[in-house]
């Protein structure tokens, strides 16, 4: 009798139906941005040629990797979300499709141009072949890394290592580092070059969300209030004045200020998160910009190492001084804008040759005189979409090292997009930053993706049935505070 009363335990069935992964969502979506990219390519090879072509092999040929991308996350991450994958592969598409655009203007005076080659043998077929590598690096992130929380354990390995890949450029010679004035290469030969700050940047943000999970409770006590904001105790300033030493560092070595306002932003918004005092963010934007100007004091009393940022920020200032010489870069960028107007020239119809590097650093002024304001404005749309979708991650995962660590993925993609789209526009000096998924190069392919793919790991935890099996096959662990998974 006793057994016969005894409730067994309810089959899965009967606890409710299964929660949606919404993957045949991100399917569609997926789908529809690759026949945007498809109908791009095809008034890209009307504008250029007057005639449609083989416009329709790269849009294929992504549209069959992205699909297996959509596959990899299917699998191995089936509760993310479903926005992330399609925003990204519509942005690389675009980006793929404007580099073919450049390969058959016979115009362009730093490319040899080959018409025979064009299809398997230029600077869009390259960023193909980038582009699958960089969906590789990211499934395989997604194999290795089943459960985001595991970067903990390793979060001083990870940070020593990204600090060191951040600064070999700074000690290598010139000729092993330096492209257009700034130091952030490792130069092998005439052949091959990588940017490891790339991936340093995603090295240290582990880093830095660990650490501030830990000294979350000290960082967040207040000595004085001023103006209705708490303050920090000074005793408490040691690890931000650590890090901006550190980005004042790459400033002045190697010579690029968009790097060093990455990684001290990408540190004070985290710690904003951790702490949610606004007196961090005053601080840091204090001592940031106070140290950007003390910089240019002193490039323009002693020069030397302080001379190539004095001379960024004198173009800035003043880039129709020198408008064929130090300014012209600048100078047919904003041309480039200004022509496109509202609706632009058409795809195919703009004057990319005009603008020096538009396959990389100032893309977005090749693509802004073609597809216009309103071009542009939607894919800055498509960035906030990635953004939004990082910080809802952040905000939903239970453990507070997935929300600094999601929170701070999203503002670095963010504030990537900022640097390099207010050097283009004029807004701040220029750098040495590439916006990410559109611009030519292996290095930032490969660095975003994998960006991309913890946000996907962060997502899928969050958005995971609470008491479910997580993508490593253990039941999740209840926590009793935001931080105690990761301080035990």
């Amino acid at each position: 009798m006793t057994a016969s009363t005894t409730s067994s335990p309810a089959p899965a069935a009967a606890a409710g139906p299964r929660a949606p992964t919404r993957r045949n969502a991100e399917l569609a979506l997926l789908l529809f941005a690759m026949g945007v990219v498809t109908v791009y390519a095809a008034a890209v090879e009307y504008g250029v040629n007057h005639h449609l072509g083989r416009f329709w092999l790269l849009p294929l040929l992504l549209t069959l990797v992205f699909l297996a991308m959509h596959l990899a996350v299917r699998f191995l991450a089936p509760y993310a979300d479903p926005a992330i994958v399609p925003a990204v592969a519509l942005l690389n598409g675009l980006g793929v499709v404007f580099l073919r655009r450049i390969d058959l203007d016979p115009k362009m005076p730093d490319l040899d141009y080959h018409p025979n080659l064009v299809d398997f043998g230029g600077i869009a077929f390259k960023q193909l072949i980038w582009t699958v590598a960089a969906v590789i690096v990211a499934t395989v992130a997604l194999v290795v890394v089943r459960d985001h929380r595991t970067l903990s354990r390793y979060a001083y390995t990870l940070g020593f290592t990204g600090l060191v890949l951040m600064m070999i450029p700074a000690i290598l010679p010139a000729s092993l580092s330096e492209v257009n004035g700034a130091k952030l290469w490792i130069r092998f030969g005439g052949f091959f070059q990588i940017q490891p700050g790339e991936f340093a940047k995603i090295l240290v943000l582990s880093f830095f969300a660990y650490y501030l999970v830990r000294k979350r409770e000290v960082l967040s006590l207040a000595s004085r209030r001023v103006l209705g904001v708490d303050f920090p105790r000074g005793r408490d300033l040691g690890p931000v004045l650590m890090v901006w030493g550190v980005s004042l560092l790459v400033l002045v070595f190697e010579k690029d200020l968009g790097t060093s306002l990455l990684y001290f932003g990408m540190f004070v918004v985290t710690l904003y998160i951790a702490t949610e005092r606004v007196s961090w963010l005053i601080i840091g934007l204090l001592l940031f910009f106070g140290g950007a100007f003390a910089a240019y004091l002193l490039g323009a009393a002693v020069g030397g190492p302080f001379a190539n940022f004095y001379g960024r920020v004198g173009v800035w200032l003043h880039p129709f001084d020198d408008p064929n010489r130090s300014g012209y870069q600048l100078v047919q960028s904003l041309l480039g804008l200004g022509t496109g107007g509202l609706f632009g020239s058409g795809p195919g119809a703009g004057f990319p040759d005009q603008v020096p590097a538009v396959y990389n650093d100032f893309i977005f002024a090749g693509l802004g005189e073609e597809i216009g304001l309103f071009g542009l404005t939607a894919l800055l749309m498509v960035y906030l979409v990635i953004a939004e979708r990082g910080l809802r991650a952040a905000i939903a995962v239970r453990d507070s090292f997935g929300k600094l660590m999601a929170g701070g993925l999203a503002f670095t993609l963010a504030l990537q997009v900022f640097v390099i789209v207010g050097g283009v526009t004029k807004l701040i000096p220029l750098t040495g930053q590439t916006t990410p998924f559109l611009s030519a190069g292996g290095s930032s392919l490969m660095a975003n993706w994998l960006l991309i793919a913890l946000l996907l790991r962060v997502s899928d935890a969050s958005r995971r049935p609470a008491g479910g099996v997580t993508a490593s096959g253990a039941a999740p662990v209840k926590l009793a505070g935001l931080a105690t998974e990761v301080m035990r």
